[in-house]
């Protein structure tokens, strides 16, 4: 019988081995072992520590060996597992000289429930970065921290791990960098911790309440108006916090009075170009939203043309700038005449003459609205210009007159009539009682003088003589030569018309 023993011992073998196995703490796990042709002591080991022999492992109550002597079977069953368990296991049939291979068995343990700093509820700035954060506590493995926006996976999450003093269990935190924007109120973030121990995972929430300036869409009723017509502004705002106040103002000037939602106000042209604004206020800010009413209006004088004087063959610029809504259409001519010499806010003249001077007109018109005219005067500095009758007439006997028309810009420096054997200039020499000659402004021609030659008791030689009229000024002299004709009372008279003053 002993040489039977030998031999079945001899023969001895594992026909089961214990494999490395996972369990979830507090579940129940069993290790096989299955020894073929043996019959002896089979005792299972904890990292090298015996466990004892038997099915009921007294110092291991929640320890049991699972036996089937017929065929071989030694399994180690474990309840309720607990994190001590997490070792290395060994089956051995010691009176074969049997040992199995050394199985590890992983106690997995789910993290506490997570939680979100700042939960259930967390006020935030708009605008204002922050960190959001969720701890996953004591899990084995450690947690695997992922992150939902209303129920939507987001990314962009960092975590960090820290192993607890038993060396097994980790703690995770997980980070999620966000930039709240107003809308975001009421948004449900939350973090959801999985390990191998609850792959379904465990959650927490939090939801944000996000406090920012107001929101603020300014609308204006009617979008066109005539001048002189009503308006009606309309704030619309919402904000977190409530809306504490509001505040209006027109080209940056505030509107004394006007405190609500809705101003309403008669537009004139200056809402055309002068923005009306609406200020909302809660306590975090304020938020300006402004707006430009449609007004149309008649031409309105930006720019007056002012008066030019220059030089004769210079180059001159008038300008001049209308304001009105619809567009309007601007147009420069002479005054006297309908061509037109420009489209545009500027009149150019190239190389001016003295006969360009005179008066223009800037005239600008607004479709169904209304038209607008200023005037503008061009002074051209020149020699003086004669312009009298060449023949002027006269009734022997009687007082005659010669008259001398002198345009001058600037004003003559001298005047000068020779006739016969006679000269005079402007305060010096002397004539004979006969003659007589007197100087006198053209109040509606500026600068012109009319310088006329009284002859008392006209003679036959008067008719005979041709009498020069010259006028000097810095640009060079003007003449002209007249001469005097006899007329009878009943022949008709050539006749100038001047308005003067001595």
């Amino acid at each position: 019988s002993v040489i039977v023993l030998l031999l079945l011992l001899r023969t001895a073998r594992f026909s089961q081995e214990p494999a490395d196995q996972s369990v979830v703490l507090g579940q129940r796990v069993v290790l096989s072992c299955v020894v073929f042709n043996y019959s002896g002591i089979v005792q299972w080991t904890k990292d090298g520590l015996a466990l004892g022999i038997g099915e009921d492992l007294r110092a291991w109550p929640r320890y049991r060996v699972l036996r089937l002597v017929d065929v071989g079977q030694y399994n180690l069953e474990i309840s309720a597992a607990e994190l001590s368990d997490d070792s290395l296991y060994e089956c051995q049939a010691t009176e074969a000289a049997l040992r199995s291979r050394r199985a590890k068995l992983t106690v997995l343990i789910p993290p506490d429930e997570p939680v979100i700093e700042g939960a259930p509820e967390i006020l935030l700035t708009a605008g204002a970065p922050y960190n959001m954060s969720c701890v996953s506590r004591g899990a084995k493995p450690a947690s695997v921290i992922e992150w939902q926006k209303d129920g939507l996976p987001i990314e962009g999450a960092f975590s960090t791990t820290e192993v607890l003093p038993d060396r097994k269990r980790v703690t995770t935190r997980s980070y999620l960098p966000i930039s709240p924007v107003d809308t975001d109120t009421g948004k449900n973030f939350t973090c959801v911790a999985t390990n191998l121990a609850v792959p379904m995972g465990k959650r927490a929430t939090i939801t944000l309440n996000v406090h920012h300036p107001p929101l603020v869409t300014l609308s204006i009723e009617p979008r066109s108006v005539l001048e002189g017509e009503r308006v009606t502004f309309t704030c619309q705002a919402t904000a977190n916090p409530p809306i504490m106040s509001y505040k209006w103002a027109k080209g940056g000037v505030v509107i004394q009075g006007a405190r609500e939602s809705v101003f309403v106000t008669k537009a004139d042209h200056s809402f055309f170009t002068e923005p009306v604004s609406c200020q909302v206020f809660n306590a975090v800010g304020s938020t300006n939203v402004s707006i430009l009413v449609d007004v149309h209006f008649g031409p309105i004088l930006v720019v007056e043309p002012k008066p030019v004087t220059v030089d004769v063959d210079s180059d001159v610029t008038l300008n001049c700038k209308w304001a009105g809504n619809p567009p309007l259409t601007l147009t420069w001519t002479k005054k006297g005449s309908s061509m037109v010499l420009s489209n545009n806010n500027q009149l150019y003249l190239k190389s001016v003459s003295q006969a360009d001077a005179g008066q223009y007109v800037c005239k600008a018109i607004v479709p169904r609205i209304g038209v607008g005219e200023t005037e503008v005067t061009l002074t051209v500095n020149g020699p003086p210009i004669i312009s009298s009758e060449p023949v002027q007439y006269a009734v022997r006997g009687e007082r005659g007159e010669v008259k001398c028309y002198i345009a001058s810009t600037p004003p003559p420096d001298k005047i000068v009539w020779a006739w016969k054997e006679n000269v005079w200039e402007k305060e010096k020499g002397t004539l004979s009682e006969r003659y007589t000659v007197e100087q006198s402004k053209l109040t509606t021609q500026g600068s012109a003088v009319l310088s006329t030659l009284t002859i008392n008791n006209i003679m036959e030689s008067d008719f005979q003589s041709t009498y020069n009229c010259t006028a000097w000024n810095s640009f060079g002299p003007g003449t002209m030569i007249i001469t005097l004709e006899e007329t009878g009372e009943d022949m008709c008279l050539h006749v100038h018309i001047y308005n003067t003053s001595k």
